[in-house]
């Protein structure tokens, strides 16, 4: 069930001298796309500070429970049963991870489902930073017709030969990222690089999947039900630079975060503040990191000209957050 591999690495000669020393490209398959979903396969391709491959590493993993949707990644109950648990491969896992840059497709969801895997096993993954290839893609103006990973391989001529089998994924991936990083650093492109904070704030609520299928199941959160109450407070306005939030104002999210979501979510909730799905002349507050991305929540707000702050700022202003009665 383990595999690992090792090539030997070339080295281009000019290259930016802030740019990582080393990346880990990653994908992993999962029983499903919820919080209590659990990672079933796990492949690791590591490469050197200029993209070239340096080694790779394949496992399965037994899930405990239910293997989801088997029609997209083809994983049985009987090819998981003697897999290794997520514990018995942490230690080979963060070997992998170690020291590098965590580089993947839709970066935020396999970090945030290796996160709680970590979690679960009592241990914190060795990534400090992330690197999404959705996200460099669009910083490099690729012309692809969407951003799924069978569009970028195509882009740069690389054959997938299994979909959604995570060694191979992570080899397509690995084969399209090292010209990605390249073009970066020919035209010196800041990389977009995102901070991972391990997952502190975790309690395991999950319910053991039935062995009727997946088809039929409801997927439970592994934090309490998402449903928000009320916001007691009347909205106060907009946030004011220079001042404090105050209890009642509306504030949206939008794009990646360093923090998952929900838990940003429920400390605004927390210190009294409004949560807002959408942008609306209403809004008080935008928390992205991103501010000139295209997404329909950053374009709102510029034409309604709602104040923008990022997730560390936030983080700052909710320490503080002025009651409702304040004036």
């Amino acid at each position: 069930m383990l595999e690992d591999q090792t090539t030997a690495a070339s080295s281009p000669t000019a290259w930016p001298a802030a740019y990582p020393q080393g990346y880990a490209v990653v994908d992993v398959e999962t029983t499903g796309l919820a919080r209590d979903d659990r990672i079933i396969s796990a492949a690791v391709y590591r490469l050197d500070a200029r993209g070239e491959v340096e080694d790779h590493w394949y496992t399965l993993v037994n899930p405990e429970r239910d293997p989801g949707p088997v029609w997209i990644h083809g994983l049985t109950s009987d090819a998981l049963e003697g897999a290794p648990l997520f514990q018995d491969i942490a230690d080979e896992f963060s070997s992998r991870l170690d020291g590098r840059v965590l580089v993947a497709h839709n970066a935020v969801f396999d970090w945030q489902m290796i996160a709680r895997e970590y979690a679960r096993a009592g241990r914190v993954a060795p990534v400090s930073q992330r690197l999404c290839t959705i996200v460099l893609s669009k910083e490099l103006g690729l012309p692809l017709p969407n951003h799924k990973l069978e569009s970028l391989a195509a882009h740069f001529g690389v054959v997938q030969q299994r979909a959604h089998h995570a060694l191979d994924d992570a080899r397509v991936l690995a084969e399209a990222f090292r010209p990605s990083l390249r073009a970066a650093a020919a035209r010196s492109v800041r990389l977009p690089l995102h901070e991972c904070r391990p997952l502190t704030e975790w309690t395991d609520r999950a319910v053991p999947r039935q062995s009727a299928g997946y088809g039929g199941y409801r997927p439970t959160s592994w934090r309490p039900t998402r449903k928000r109450p009320a916001c007691p407070y009347p909205n106060p306005g907009r946030y004011e630079d220079g001042k404090p939030l105050k209890q009642g104002m509306r504030i949206a999210f939008s794009g990646d975060t360093s923090i998952e979501r929900d838990l940003l979510e429920d400390r605004a909730i927390e210190a009294g503040l409004h949560v807002a799905t959408s942008i609306s002349r209403l809004t008080s507050l935008l928390v992205t990191n991103d501010p000139d991305s295209g997404t329909s929540k950053v374009v709102k707000a510029r034409q309604f000209g709602t104040p923008v702050v990022d997730e560390a700022a936030f983080g700052q202003l909710l320490r503080d957050v002025a009651p409702a009665s304040e004036r």
